[in-house]
């Protein structure tokens, strides 16, 4: 009996043709890329790239009014609840209970997402373990650094085993030593737990060599591939020079580290 191909497994995120207007003001216009499973995808840009607007619309506060949003096939319009449940969510601005401790945080957050309690605290205390925060799970929140409140964000997006996470600038205003931790934290799901990973940033020296890249500016996809490809297309001898060539903005003005 023959058999035809396997059929092809549907990529972890793909964005067609997307566009979003604040009245008069377009914020994103055709944008479109895609993103294998199993990957660390970095979406570069500016601030007012509209990179945050591309976040909303992934996650549905914001709906699309041009274009396609998919997650593993299913459209974020169309099956929007098959859709988030395969996403997990940390955005740039800090949305913990700063007076519940870091589990009360996590089995709140649980049920949203229809955990039964018996399993809330057993999966709580599994992320934490994984976030090297199972220490301070009574602390209250408010007592945590900047880094380890971001490490619990991180734990609570986990809780329901979403298979893309998306994170929207999440070491602002972190120290550098901070910052490399939870980069090294979150490239690690991608390699031992197959979690794909949509990387907001408009730092420069957050992209490494092995990076899907999805430089974004004024709204617009100038360019996506592998950092190599996007620095070898440029015609530049590093990412910081490609991407100062892309967006018509001076070295002196590209932010490769945070201050």
């Amino acid at each position: 009996m023959m058999h035809g191909p396997s059929p092809t497994p549907p990529v972890a995120l793909s964005v067609e043709g997307v566009g979003y207007s604040y009245g008069p003001r377009q914020a994103l216009a055709d944008v479109t890329f895609a993103i294998a499973p199993a990957t660390f995808a970095v979406l570069l840009g500016l601030n007012g790239a509209g990179k945050s607007t591309l976040f909303s619309l992934i996650t549905r506060l914001y709906a699309a009014k041009h274009g396609r949003i998919r997650i593993f096939g299913h459209d974020v319009t169309r099956t929007p609840g098959e859709a988030l449940r395969l996403v997990g969510v940390v955005f740039q601005s800090r949305t913990l209970d700063l007076d519940l401790s870091v589990m009360q945080n996590l089995v709140y957050h649980a049920a949203l997402h229809g955990i039964a309690s018996r399993h809330a605290r057993r999966r709580a205390a599994e992320v934490l373990e994984q976030t090297a925060l199972a220490d301070r799970a009574g602390d209250k929140v408010r007592n945590l650094s900047g880094g380890q409140m971001r490490r619990v964000e991180i734990a609570r997006a986990l809780l329901h085993r979403p298979r893309l996470l998306v994170l929207d600038e999440p070491t602002v205003g972190l120290d550098v030593q901070s910052r490399a931790g939870i980069l090294e934290h979150v490239r690690g799901l991608v390699s031992r737990e197959s979690v794909s990973v949509l990387w907001a940033t408009h730092l420069i020296d957050e992209v490494s060599a092995g990076d899907d890249v999805v430089v974004l500016h004024r709204g617009r996809v100038l360019a996506h591939g592998s950092m190599t490809q996007v620095v070898s297309e440029a015609g530049a001898p590093d990412l910081r020079t490609a991407f100062a060539r892309l967006t018509n903005i001076t070295l002196a003005d590209t932010p490769d580290e945070a201050a």
